[in-house]
């Protein structure tokens, strides 16, 4: 079993976690770490320790769920989840911790996603196929959020994969279609880019509100 992390710092994983099913069953252990983002991708335990960024993660963040959770509310959709539930799928023997996932009532009602209970009896985990899942980009999650996760989620049937890169000064919001080759990104128009699982476009925009100091909006059409 490969332990990866960005910082060499010391992550001890107990010795009879070698495979998805064990990961997984530790990850709702008593002992498993409540600080940083460990995931099982592709046969590998990754570990990142690092700080979120406010400006170009954690601001976009909150964006991204002030709409999507607003618009799936009020038009009863289903839920969106936003950060912090962990999630996995058995088929493509991935456990992550999605920046946000959307599952519709429909989904639900197939049980194509199923929560399940941690060690303290709540609901802490997806288990299945959700409609959509985000990823925000950070300096650390790079080739994860584009190459590593992107397989992955393909691999777990993800209908909606939306992958977002604020670094720059124009935030950077990308939709991958599921095909049976891999993911297709949408096309956009005008800053523009179309949703099939919500039959929506959106757009992120970034305003300056003081030296140094930015604010996200996501929109939708």
């Amino acid at each position: 079993m490969t332990v990866l992390t960005p910082h060499d710092t010391a992550i001890r994983v107990p010795a009879w976690v070698r495979d998805f099913d064990t990961f997984v069953t530790w990850m709702h252990a008593e002992e498993f770490p409540d600080e940083g983002r460990i995931e099982y991708i592709l046969g590998e335990i990754r570990v990142d320790l690092s700080m979120e960024e406010l400006f170009s993660h954690n601001q976009v963040k909150a964006a991204v769920t002030e709409c999507l959770n607003q618009l799936v509310r009020e038009e009863r959709l289903g839920l969106f989840i936003p950060d912090g539930m962990r999630f996995s799928s058995a088929d493509a023997e991935l456990a992550t911790n999605p920046d946000g996932m959307f599952v519709s009532t429909e989904t639900f009602a197939a049980k194509r996603v199923e929560l399940h209970s941690g060690a303290k009896g709540h609901a802490t985990e997806m288990r299945g196929t959700p409609d959509v899942v985000i990823e925000i980009v950070s300096a650390s999650s790079v080739g994860k959020d584009t190459a590593w996760l992107m397989s992955a989620y393909h691999d777990a049937g993800i209908p909606e994969y939306w992958v977002i890169d604020a670094r720059e000064m124009t935030p950077k919001l990308d939709i991958h279609r599921h095909g049976s080759k891999g993911y297709t990104a949408a096309r956009k128009s005008g800053g523009w880019v179309k949703s099939a699982t919500f039959d929506r476009s959106f757009r992120l925009t970034r305003a300056d509100v003081a030296d140094g100091l930015a604010s996200y909006a996501l929109e939708s059409r």
